[in-house]
């Protein structure tokens, strides 16, 4: 048989002492990853896919700091908009990239974009 649960504010003063409650449960821990694992991989740099590399050494595309600096600057404006892949065009250059993964994927330069078709981008950005 159990005990009954008794209301301490229902306890008379003296009579007694009410059972005490069974402590809280614990709070549930969030899933996913943690803040500091968000935030390192937000401060990450772009990086190059080797088809990316292949494909900017073989154009001649400038990948100077500045035009780097704009196409991070993209990349993270793709990202606080909850973008997946996103092309980036940074001075008739078009760099398709996996924005959860920071990753260029390829990169068209103006000479070569008439000729391709962009498919599975979910945003574009001209940064």
């Amino acid at each position: 048989m159990t005990q009954p649960i008794v209301n301490p504010a229902l306890v008379p003063p003296g009579v007694g002492r009410a059972p005490a409650a069974p402590p809280p449960a614990p709070a549930p821990r969030p899933q996913g990853p943690s803040f500091g694992a968000l935030l390192a991989r937000e401060q990450e740099p772009v990086r190059l896919s080797n088809h990316a590399a292949q494909r900017v050494q073989r154009r001649g595309i400038d990948l100077s700091p500045a035009v780097l600096a704009r196409l991070e600057d993209g990349v993270q404006r793709a990202a606080a908009k909850g973008a997946r892949q996103a092309v980036v065009l940074v001075d008739g250059t078009a760099f398709v990239v996996g924005v959860q993964a920071r990753t260029v994927v390829t990169a068209v330069d103006a000479a070569h974009m008439r000729e391709h078709v962009f498919t599975n981008i979910d945003s574009a950005v001209i940064a």
